[in-house]
């Protein structure tokens, strides 16, 4: 694991040096270019122009938001503003598409111009870049916050083959983790200087992992549910642990763990890039984060490890269940508005509905479905549980 983490850090260095003596980037006059440009779509529109004016959204989303590296500066400093700002422009791509009322569409980027135009302060781009300190502290945040999510995922996997009497199985997991990492770079590698991805389909592929990734996550939460009963864990270990680790299963594992790694991986060396930009000069201070972030993602892992082999194990099961699934729920969500947003879906808005950005839900009718199907064979499942306990009681 150490030499995966080595050699993950070295692949950094490579992919960051070269961007390193960048000029920085300049936040407020991008998105001073965007809000113009905006200003003058949503002026235009009419429904009779729908399809021109859904371009001219379309162009400001990838020419103005994305390809200018504004979107790359956001995720930068928030990655949840990011998200929330990538749907509200599929909110007003698709009330055009549908010909909306022209006071709709205009309220929709009223909306969105407003939080854009907040962009600039609550990035700070009119403050100094800072020195070691400020650029050390940000790339200490970007690996910790990033590697969060997928930290959570790996070890309640881990923890689970653990507590199910394979603890030799962990090496699955852990090389889930060690090809995500180097996929990851190698992506970012590749998409930053052998290959031209354009913004749609960078979009899909992003979209598409996320929607893998929920359905694997959705499996495992399920089978960890049906578990949690220390009863019905025992039987299920002394009957049927050594044929279900040997099996698929335990390669859903793997690639659980490889998905919630490769997920943020790609995004995160390009973050990378991005503050190696905007503090040039400070590639020292930006690995020493680096470097920082990793021992205390380990330490993290540690003590999550140490908790999880503590607990109950109705608890652990119960818990680590709930853990994947929210994620799973999550990045159904959050998948449907890549795909939209790289026209592989189509947008219809939902008006009314609420946007929780956490949650991955926002207001369309693909969003609202796609999370659906996971929440309907949930519910679907508990009830079963509950009718059975209750059975079991009386019986």
């Amino acid at each position: 694991m150490m030499r995966r983490l080595i050699l993950a850090l070295a692949l950094v260095l490579a992919t960051v040096a070269p961007v390193a003596a960048a000029d920085a980037f300049d936040v407020t006059a991008a998105v001073a270019t965007l809000l113009a440009k905006g200003d003058a779509a949503a002026a235009a529109y009419t429904p009779e122009r729908k399809s021109a004016a859904a371009d001219a959204f379309s162009d400001l989303y990838f020419d103005s938001f994305e390809a200018s590296g504004l979107e790359g500066a956001v995720g930068l400093a928030d990655a949840s503003l990011k998200t929330g700002l990538e749907a509200q422009f599929g909110q007003i791509i698709g009330k055009v598409r549908h010909g909306e009322d022209p006071a709709v569409v205009r309220a929709a980027w009223a909306q969105l111009r407003g939080d854009m135009a907040q962009v600039p302060v609550k990035l700070g781009a009119n403050k100094p870049a800072g020195g070691f300190v400020a650029t050390f502290l940000q790339s200490f945040l970007i690996l910790v916050r990033e590697g969060f999510e997928a930290m959570l995922v790996v070890t309640a996997l881990s923890t689970y083959l653990r507590r199910a009497g394979a603890a030799d199985k962990v090496k699955v997991v852990h090389q889930g983790v060690g090809w995500a990492v180097l996929a990851s770079l190698g992506m970012a590698w590749a998409m930053s200087e052998l290959i031209t991805v354009s913004g749609e389909g960078r979009e899909i592929m992003e979209g598409g992992t996320m929607l893998v990734a929920a359905v694997v996550l959705f499996y495992c939460s399920y089978w960890l549910f049906a578990k949690r009963e220390a009863a019905r864990w025992q039987r299920y270990v002394q009957d049927q642990i050594d044929q279900a680790l040997s099996g698929g299963r335990l390669f859903a594992l793997g690639f659980a763990a490889f998905l919630a790694v490769f997920r943020e991986g790609a995004e995160t060396v390009l973050f990378y890039q991005a503050l190696a930009a905007s503090a040039p000069g400070q590639t020292t201070a930006l690995l020493s984060g680096l470097g920082a972030a990793v021992v205390a993602l380990m330490a993290i892992y540690v003590a999550m490890r140490v908790l999880s082999l503590r607990l109950p194990l109705g608890i652990f099961f119960a818990v680590t269940a709930g853990l994947l699934y929210y994620l799973a729920l999550a990045f159904a969500g959050k998948g449907v508005v890549e795909l939209q947003n790289g026209k592989a879906l189509s947008i219809t808005p939902l008006a009314g509905w609420p946007s929780v950005d956490w949650l991955g839900l926002f207001p369309t009718a693909e969003g609202i479905a796609a999370q659906a199907v996971l929440v309907v064979p949930a519910v679907l499942a508990i009830a079963w549980w509950r009718l059975n306990k209750k059975t079991a009681r009386t019986a």
